[in-house]
């Protein structure tokens, strides 16, 4: 700063999670689970105000298994269990 040099801290993350004025930002935010519980993480730096962005948790292992089954690779919901006990899926 001293030199006209764009500087800033390098943060921990124990540092981040913990500053009053990221969460207050919403540049830290807590996040929901279902197995974890309430955790708290980085969200997103950049706020853009016609481009908000909802944080949300990653899935569990699976979870959207047979959404993409049936939409995205057009399985049957008969072939499902046929392919579980053949041990494809």
């Amino acid at each position: 700063n001293a030199h006209h040099i764009p500087c800033g801290p390098v943060l921990s993350t124990k540092e981040i999670i913990e500053d009053p004025s990221l969460a207050a930002n919403e540049i830290v935010v807590e996040v929901e689970h279902p197995e974890r519980g309430t955790y708290v993480t980085v969200g997103n730096p950049l706020k853009l105000s016609d481009s908000p962005v909802k944080v949300e948790r990653s899935p569990l292992l699976g979870e959207h298994n047979e959404e993409i089954y049936l939409r995205e690779l057009g399985l049957s919901r008969e072939e499902l269990p046929l392919l579980r006990a053949q041990g494809v899926i």
